[in-house]
């Protein structure tokens, strides 16, 4: 499979989309825990009981628990429309953190370009084996040549883990 390559300005390009992208999964984040603490409400008051269809307040329990299924659904679509689609890789944690990892190279080896939500743009790079922890800041240099320097079809790109 063809591996997508960004420079740091094609990742640059693409923060606007991924601070929507995040905001959206925000806002479903929001609204399932607010469905899954009417749920909790209910089952407190019902216990198992809810689940009965006799139940008066069944109806509801099931309306909260079918909002909490398609929400998940939403941001299972974002992510993998949004940002999967685009040869972006979103790592372990990227969810409640809010990061997303653009694939480079940079002297003939794979790289992440690493953008957490919130940073107003790439700032950091990290090997694809080091992870967040591994973050450092991009130099100019690498700023004018991550994702320039050659062709990526010849490089190993069994490091990159999505």
């Amino acid at each position: 499979m063809q591996r997508r390559v960004y420079t740091v300005d094609e990742a640059n390009s693409l923060i606007p989309t991924m601070e929507e992208v995040f905001r959206s999964i925000d806002l479903f984040k929001s609204k399932i825990r607010d469905s899954g603490r009417k749920m909790e409400v209910l089952k407190l008051l019902w216990d198992d009981t809810v689940t009965n269809l006799e139940n008066p307040d069944h109806q509801d329990f099931v309306s909260h628990r079918s909002s909490i299924e398609n929400d998940v659904s939403e941001i299972e679509r974002l992510i993998k429309d949004e940002i999967i689609r685009r040869g972006i890789r979103f790592p372990v944690g990227g969810i409640e953190s809010g990061l997303v990892d653009f694939p480079s190279v940079y002297e003939g080896r794979w790289v992440y370009l690493c953008w957490r939500n919130g940073e107003e743009e790439l700032r950091y790079w990290h090997e694809t084996d080091s992870g967040f922890p591994g973050r450092q800041q991009i130099t100019d240099e690498q700023r004018r040549t991550m994702g320039r320097d050659g062709n990526a079809e010849g490089i190993d790109d069994s490091a990159l883990d999505f």
